[in-house]
C-alpha cells in the first residue's frame, strides 16, 4: 500500500487528537516499518489495519467508523494532491465512473507496483450509479468514506446504500433529482 495512505492517516490522527496519540498508536503496534512512512514508499496494508485498531482501542470509536471518517478525509487530501484527476469530471457520478478506467490507469503510471482495488460501475439512471468494489484488502469502510468525501467535494447531497457481496461490496449512489 502506498505511503500516502499512511502519512495522511497519521496526519488525520494528529489533527483530530494530537501528536501524542500518533506516538501512542505507533507504540501500541509492532510495525515492520517502525511507523516511519514516506508518501511514495510502499508498506504492508496490515500496518494501517493495526494502526486503526490501536486508535480504536484508545478512543473507543469502532474501527468501521474510523475507517469511514478516514476515507472521507482522504478524498479531500487526494483531491488537493491530484487535482488533475478531479478536473476532468463533470460531476460526482462522472468522477466515480472514471475511477477504474481513468484514475487507476494514471495511478499505475505513477506507481506501477500499486495494488489497487477494482470498481465496476453501471449507470442506473441519470442520478443513480452502482459501484461494485472489490479488493483483497477489504477496506469497504474506507471506500464508503471516499464516496462520502466525493459527494462533499462536489457539494452534492446524496444517499449511499451498501450491500455486501460474496466477492466485494455494492454501493448504490443516489443523487437528488435535478
Amino acid at each position: 500500500m502506498k505511503g500516502i495512505i499512511f502519512t495522511e492517516f497519521l496526519t488525520l490522527v494528529e489533527n483530530q487528537w494530537d501528536e501524542d496519540m500518533v506516538d501512542d498508536i505507533i507504540d501500541d503496534c509492532d510495525l515492520p516499518s517502525g511507523g516511519a512512512y514516506t508518501a511514495v514508499g510502499t508498506y504492508d496494508h496490515k500496518e494501517i489495519v493495526d494502526l486503526v485498531m490501536a486508535l480504536s482501542a484508545r478512543t473507543q470509536i469502532e474501527v468501521p467508523t474510523l475507517l469511514q471518517v478516514y476515507g472521507k478525509y482522504l478524498f479531500s487530501k487526494l483531491a488537493s494532491h491530484y487535482p488533475q484527476f478531479i478536473s476532468k469530471a463533470g460531476g460526482v457520478l462522472e468522477f466515480l465512473e472514471g475511477v477504474e478506467h481513468y484514475i487507476h490507469v494514471e495511478v499505475r503510471k505513477l506507481y506501477p507496483e500499486a495494488e489497487l482495488p477494482s470498481f465496476e460501475t453501471s449507470r442506473l439512471g441519470p442520478n443513480q450509479l452502482e459501484m461494485i468494489y472489490r479488493s483483497s484488502r477489504h477496506l469497504d469502510d474506507v471506500c464508503h468514506g471516499l464516496i462520502e468525501g466525493c459527494l462533499e467535494f462536489f457539494k452534492v447531497e446524496g444517499q449511499i446504500e451498501r450491500t455486501p457481496l460474496e466477492d466485494g461490496t455494492r454501493f448504490l449512489i443516489r443523487l437528488p433529482e435535478s
